[in-house]
């Protein structure tokens, strides 16, 4: 019974920032990697961000990298993505993804996500 439920999303103006939070539940949290997916409207899936199972290694794809931070409470088995300086192309809706217990999953070997929060970055 593995859920994850992201919230967080909206209507944002060019550099605004957004909080996203995924509340995840049925496995154990503090074991797995984490990601941030996205897809934009006809778009296909891409990869955001990653994040270790303590919250010490961060990584990030270079279209998002110095404006979003992610982060984890695994006391409250939460994850967050920060999103600063946004822009229109950052739209999209937001998915968080357990990854593996080792490392960051590819993007075919997600085997669960949330159901997303909608981000629109717009004037």
């Amino acid at each position: 019974q593995v859920q994850l439920v992201e919230s967080g999303g909206g209507l944002v103006q060019p550099g605004g920032s957004l909080r996203l939070s995924c509340a995840a539940s049925g496995f154990t949290f503090s074991s797995y990697w984490m990601s941030w997916v996205r897809q934009a409207p006809g778009k296909g899936l891409e990869w955001v961000s990653g994040i270790n199972t303590g919250g010490g290694f961060t990584y990030y794809a270079d279209s998002v990298k110095g404006r979003f931070t992610i982060s984890r409470d695994n006391a409250k088995n939460t994850l967050y993505l920060q999103m600063n300086s946004l822009k229109s192309e950052d739209t999209a809706v937001y998915y968080c993804t357990k990854d593996h217990t080792d490392k960051l999953a590819t993007m075919g070997e997600y085997d669960y996500w949330g159901q997303g929060t909608q981000v629109t970055v717009s004037s």
